[in-house]
Parts: structure tokens; sequence; C-alpha cells
């Protein structure tokens, strides 16, 4: 893909299914979704706590909430995934993207979703709006830390592209050129939305 292909980031959201016919939203995160991001946490697995946050305590500090729901569009970037077909409209999934500096083209990306919705393919479809979002923003890189014991995401997020920079000690770090990685989610066979993602970015 050219660095020079143009997307619009004026997207608010986007419905999308599935492949199980799940009715999901995908959408940016707003402050007022602090409750949300904390019950989220509480919900996950000690295990998938621990290999998000490398803690396996149920509740994060006041702090960390605070700053995940401290999203400005431009320096923190995050988008949430909400199952539709639930009364309560659960949050499933969030992704974030806190640029290094002010001036830098090169984000920390991170990304959680819901045991009970792993292996249903809402990380790349996740995945698939964030970056485009970035790449509209100006990142073309991401840094990655990713604990080794986590098979399933270092096996992920290496299929997009991701290159391994340090190897050392229980964490992989990793460098992700944006561009591969949308090159590399839009050529996936599944999950069956992503297209329905890549097109409402689409210049209009």
């Amino acid at each position: 893909m050219a660095d020079s292909w143009s997307f619009q980031n004026q997207v608010q959201s986007v419905d999308a299914r599935l492949d199980n016919d799940t009715h999901v939203c995908l959408r940016r995160v707003r402050y007022s979704d602090l409750g949300r991001i904390e019950k989220g946490i509480s919900q996950m697995s000690d295990q998938s706590r621990y290999l998000r946050f490398f803690s396996g305590s149920k509740t994060m500090p006041a702090s960390v909430v605070e700053r995940l729901a401290s999203v400005d569009g431009t320096n923190h970037l995050a988008w949430g995934v909400v199952n539709m077909d639930e009364n309560d409209l659960p949050a499933i999934a969030v992704a974030h993207v806190f640029r290094e500096a002010k001036t830098s083209d090169t984000g920390e990306f991170a990304i959680a979703v819901l045991d009970q919705y792993h292996g249903q393919g809402v990380a790349r479809l996740l995945m698939t709006a964030i970056f485009l979002d970035c790449y509209c923003e100006g990142f073309r890189h991401l840094r990655i830390e990713i604990l080794r014991t986590n098979k399933k995401a270092n096996g992920l997020i290496r299929a997009i592209g991701a290159q391994p920079c340090s190897l050392e000690g229980p964490v992989t770090q990793y460098d992700l050129v944006i561009t591969d990685a949308i090159s590399a989610l839009q050529k996936m066979d599944s999950p069956n939305a992503i297209p329905d993602i890549m097109a409402a970015f689409a210049p209009g």
C-alpha cells in the first residue's frame, strides 16, 4: 500500500457483524466511558488482565483508568467495541495508542478483548479501525510490548507485520509500520467485516 493512500478520519463509529453474526459497533472512546473501562477491566480473567496490564489486580489505580478515558484524538487515540445485541450494550474490547511525543509519528499501542469474545475476529476489526485513525493523525509506527508467554497475541501481531526489536526478558518489544499492518489486515480472509471498516474510512 502506498504511503500516500488517503483516508478520512471524521468517522465516529462503524456498525459491523462478527462472523458469528453478532452485531457490534466500533466507536471512538469518550471520557464518559470511564465507568465502562473500569468495569471491563474487572470483567477480564486474571490471566487476561495480567497479559494486558502485566498485573493481576482486578482493579487499576484511578490514575490509570483516568488516563485510559482521557482521549484527545491527536496524542491519545482510543476505539472500543460494543455488543449491540445485549440490552446493556456492554463494551467488549478497547484499543489505545499514545503518541510518544507531540511531534512524533510513533505511538504505543495496546489492545484488550474480553475473554468470551476471543477468537471471533474482534481484535482484527478493532485494529483496522484504530490503525486507519492513526494513519490519518500522522502516526507511521507503533511500539508494542507483549509478554512472551502470550503466544496468541505474539502470533497475531507478527501476522500483521510487526518486527521484534527486543527479545530480552519476559516482554517482547515490537515495531509495527502502520501501512504494513493495514495492508496485511486488508488481505485477510476473515473476519468478513474488515472491508466494511476500510470502506468507512475511504475518502468521500
